[in-house]
């Protein structure tokens, strides 16, 4: 009898913790769609433009090149749907190392490993680094990955303010002395507010104070750098950030996520890493497509970057805010005016989802709308007023 009151007042704790978020306009719930077309989604039989993938080369739902990979490899004996092992169980094979040594080469580093998810490689490699002794200073809008591995790390950790340098050199002054290693985390396009990193300056910060510097390009990756490697490569710093992690969710519409590094420091996340270690290795038909659009499309996925650089740069001008990039927020501050103009921009034939708390900071509630490389300015300029 007690138990069963002792998990009837947790439900009464829960359900009421529910009712909040609902009242606040934070609930969330999955949303079911029809299915994707293109750049196009379709929710209960309603044909919207998806404003909020972040496929951003559209790349995903294309036919064409769905078909001519399938029929291409569909024989090869790598063409598999489960690994059904993490690769120090039963080792790899070549589809993996073919990938990581292309992203190796790409970034200008000595290896690559390969991650499940963004979420996966961010969290591992940073609960894994640093030790008791050490410390970590990342940036307050660090995406959650990011922050779950500082709550995991034995280091200690410090934010600074977001994009503030001044803030992160005050900080650095203070405490950097008093720990034995050192690392500065940002993401280079942050993926709430569209605004960008100064790399740069991060570099100059890093050399300073004797710190390793870690990028997040989750949302830069095929979209900045002449070879789509993201802000980094755009700033020609690639050699002067220790650690990139990259997902193949997004732009390149795979699955999967990847570090690159130096051999010593993917040989110790090889090694320490717990998200990497125990989980079962991605799909190898995954890390075959990943190879596919690289090796043979290269100059498709380019051309596409170009076609969204494009899009977002007459987007800025006529709607500037503080993004840089394709991920342009409008922020309401309102969590219910902020869902009540999303239903009406779906109602208009926008499939735009509102963000709010905790997603963001309070009162920063926002739509978060994301472009995609085949949009036509002319299909959204009436949104931006």
């Amino acid at each position: 009898m007690a138990e069963l009151l002792c998990y009837y007042f947790s439900m009464q704790n829960f359900e009421k913790k529910l009712d909040e978020l609902k009242l606040n306009s934070c609930f969330r719930s999955i949303k079911d769609i029809d299915y994707k077309e293109e750049k196009f989604i379709i929710v209960n039989g309603k044909k919207m433009l998806n404003l909020s993938s972040n496929d951003y080369l559209n790349i995903s739902t294309n036919k064409d090149l769905k078909l001519e990979f399938i029929d291409r490899y569909k024989n090869n004996p790598e063409f598999l749907f489960s690994s059904a092992s993490a690769r120090l169980l039963t080792g790899t094979s070549c589809v993996y190392n073919k990938l990581e040594q292309k992203f190796a080469n790409l970034f200008k580093k000595d290896s690559a490993l390969i991650f499940n998810t963004g979420y996966q490689c961010n969290q591992g490699i940073i609960s894994a680094l640093l030790q008791k002794n050490d410390c970590i200073f990342s940036d307050k809008l660090n995406h959650a990955s990011i922050v779950s591995g500082l709550k995991l790390s034995l280091a200690q950790h410090f934010r600074y303010k977001h994009n503030d340098y001044e803030n992160l050199e005050k900080l650095l002054k203070e405490k950097r002395n008093e720990f034995n290693n050192a690392i500065i985390i940002s993401e280079s396009v942050f993926s709430m507010d569209g605004d960008i990193a100064d790399i740069k300056k991060l570099v100059e910060l890093k050399k300073k104070y004797n710190c390793l510097l870690m990028i997040d390009e989750a949302h830069a990756f095929g979209v900045f750098g002449e070879n789509l490697c993201g802000v980094s490569e755009e700033e020609n710093l690639l050699s002067e950030v220790d650690i990139i992690t990259i997902t193949l969710g997004k732009a390149l519409a795979s699955s999967g996520a990847i570090c690159v590094a130096n051999k010593i420091i993917i040989d110790y996340l090889i090694n320490k890493a717990s998200s990497f270690i125990f989980s079962t290795a991605i799909a190898p038909v995954n890390v075959m497509w990943s190879n596919f659009l690289f090796d043979e499309k290269y100059k498709f996925l380019k051309s596409q970057k170009e076609k969204l650089n494009d899009l977002f740069n007459k987007v800025h001008l006529r709607y500037p805010t503080i993004s840089s990039s394709q991920i342009i927020p409008m922020i309401l501050n309102d969590a219910k005016l902020t869902s009540s103009k999303a239903q009406e921009l779906q109602n208009n034939g926008f499939y735009v989802l509102p963000i709010n708390p905790p997603t963001v900071p309070q009162g920063t509630s926002r739509l978060r709308i994301s472009l995609t490389a085949d949009i036509k300015y002319e299909e959204i300029c009436n949104i931006f007023g």
